[in-house]
C-alpha cells in the first residue's frame, strides 16, 4: 500500500500544480458548466447529440475529476483509501442498458467512489453530482451473505450500541437516519418481536447527505463534503470492528 499511495501523492501533487484558478485543492470550485451539461444532456440524451458536443463533455469530465483529485487528497489526511486517483473513482458516463428497461445511452449525473484501504477498514465513500439530486454516501452498498449475518448479529445483540452510535446529535442533524433498503419483514433467524427490528430489516446500511445546486457550486464545497466524510467515521470504524472480529470479540485477520 506504500507504492500505491505515493503514486497517489504524486497524482494530487500534478493536479494542483496545474489548477491554477484554485487558490487551494481544498477550495476547488465544481464549474456552472459541469451541471449545466447534465441539464442539457437530460433534454438530449442520445448519442448524436453527446457526439457533437464532445468537447463540452471532456472540459465538464476534466472539471469533476480535478473536483474528486482535491477531495481524495483533503479525505487521504484522515483515512486512508485505496483509490488512487479522481479520475480512477468517477464512474462512467456510458450506461449499460443490456438488462434495462430504460434504454437512454448516458448517465446524467456525475458519480464516484473511494474505497478504503486495507482489510481493517472497511466500508466506502460515494459522491453524486446532479441537478436538484446531489449528495454524498458512505457505508455498506451490498454486503455479502456472511458480513449481513455478522451485522444482524451484532444489532441483535449489541442494538443499544447502535441506538447510541445513529441517534446522536450530530448524526441526525447531518444525515438524517440510517438509509437503505429493507425487508418488509424480520430476517429469516431472526424475531419480528426484537426492540431492534427495524434496523434488522436492512440489506444496505447508508448514511447520507444531500445538497442544493447553490451549495455544490460554492467555493467551500469540497471543504463540506471533506468535514461530513469525517463526521461519517465513527460509523464506518464501528463496522469495520464488528466485521474483523466473530461474536466473541476475537480478530477474523
Amino acid at each position: 500500500m506504500g507504492t500505491e499511495l505515493l503514486v497517489f501523492n504524486l497524482l494530487a501533487l500534478q493536479t494542483s500544480l496545474f489548477n491554477s484558478h484554485c487558490s487551494s485543492m481544498s477550495k476547488f470550485i465544481i464549474q456552472k458548466q459541469a451541471i449545466q451539461f447534465l441539464i442539457d444532456l437530460r433534454k438530449n440524451n442520445n448519442r448524436d447529440y453527446f457526439t457533437a458536443n464532445k468537447t463540452t463533455y471532456l472540459a465538464a469530465h476534466e472539471n469533476m475529476v480535478a473536483f474528486a483529485d482535491a477531495l481524495l487528497l483533503e479525505m487521504n489526511k484522515h483515512d486512508q483509501l485505496e483509490t488512487l486517483s479522481g479520475k480512477k473513482s468517477l464512474n462512467r458516463i456510458y450506461k449499460d442498458v443490456r438488462f434495462s428497461k430504460e434504454k437512454t445511452p448516458y448517465n446524467t449525473h456525475w458519480g464516484g467512489g473511494f474505497r478504503r484501504a486495507t482489510k481493517l477498514r472497511r466500508g466506502g465513500y460515494y459522491f453524486r453530482i446532479e441537478p436538484c439530486n446531489s449528495f454524498i454516501a458512505c457505508g455498506f452498498w451490498g454486503p455479502n451473505t456472511d458480513d449481513l449475518l455478522r451485522i444482524r448479529q451484532d444489532i441483535e445483540r449489541n442494538y443499544k450500541d447502535w441506538d447510541k452510535l445513529l441517534k446522536k446529535p450530530y448524526t441526525v442533524s447531518n444525515f438524517g437516519q440510517l438509509q437503505g433498503d429493507q425487508l418488509s419483514s424480520a430476517p429469516r433467524g431472526f424475531s419480528k418481536e426484537h426492540p431492534a427490528i427495524n434496523y434488522l430489516r436492512y440489506k444496505q446500511f447508508l448514511l447520507v447527505h444531500a445538497f442544493t445546486d447553490e451549495e455544490v457550486l460554492a467555493p467551500d464545497f469540497v471543504k463540506k463534503c471533506n468535514s461530513l466524510y469525517q463526521k461519517m467515521r465513527p460509523f464506518l470504524d464501528y463496522m469495520s470492528e464488528l466485521l474483523t472480529t466473530d461474536l466473541n470479540g476475537e480478530s477474523l485477520l
